[in-house]
């Protein structure tokens, strides 16, 4: 039995509906009983997963209409909100270096079909990188998006900026979605960060998409928590 409320739960996988574009922006949600109804919870429980999304702003309520995805703002086709590993860097005045680059192909999984917009069983290329700059590594990052034969598999063609790369292919991210927490690390990330199970690390859970060339990419982005500072930046223009 997962110790996480129910509502949480609830919460988290209605968000997921949002962030890969299940429900649309302004498109009416399901109603509190048809949630009901496909979560088998009482509508306490619906209405209190509901509330977090409000308070998030990725879900309004308009009475007696129902509850709607809220729209983001619009951006022109030249300016893209995904801002890549290499750029933050530069921005630092650091160079930024990927010391170990593996890929691996899989099929997808339920979580990964809905989040790439794909199929169960499609081939799915995951990217594990190690990342840092000058001084030392920092950040792991494991990618993921759909398979197809335009993607290298040489390695060698992922240790620069991933976004660059894509560029080269016709593809232009233009929406983006992040979720970032702050997290102990597991097995995995101890193992390629060569940190222990105390260290903090900031994990940034990345969602973006060129629509029109059917592309969405799944990262999970691990930073050693006191070698890595996250910035906002909403000046744009």
């Amino acid at each position: 039995m997962s110790n996480i409320p129910l509502y949480v739960q609830i919460a988290e996988h209605l968000r997921d509906n949002i962030k890969v574009g299940k429900w649309k922006e302004g498109e009416k949600i399901p109603t509190e009983k048809d949630l009901c109804d496909i979560y088998n919870v009482s509508r306490i429980t619906i209405r209190k997963a509901i509330d977090e999304l409000v308070k998030e702003k990725l879900l309004y309520r308009e009475r007696p209409k129902g509850t709607f995805v809220t729209p983001f703002e619009d951006t022109s086709d030249n300016f893209t909100l995904v801002k890549g590993f290499t750029e933050e860097m530069k921005e630092k005045g650091k160079q930024a270096r990927t010391l170990d680059v593996k890929l691996e192909i899989a099929p997808a999984n339920k979580k990964l079909a809905l989040y790439l917009n794909a199929d169960i069983g499609d081939k799915i290329l995951i990217m594990r990188r190690i990342r840092g700059d000058d001084e030392k590594a920092f950040a792991y990052f494991v990618t993921h998006i759909k398979y197809e034969e335009k993607f290298s598999l040489d390695p060698d063609d992922y240790y620069g900026s991933f976004y660059a790369y894509l560029n080269q292919l016709g593809i232009s991210v233009d929406q983006e979605r992040e979720v970032v927490e702050a997290i102990l690390p597991d097995q995995k990330v101890r193992e390629a960060l060569k940190i222990d199970e105390n260290t903090p690390v900031l994990k940034r859970t990345r969602f973006t998409s060129c629509k029109r060339e059917d592309f969405y990419e799944y990262t999970e982005c691990f930073y050693v928590g006191h070698l890595y500072k996250y910035y906002l930046d909403f000046s744009h223009s």
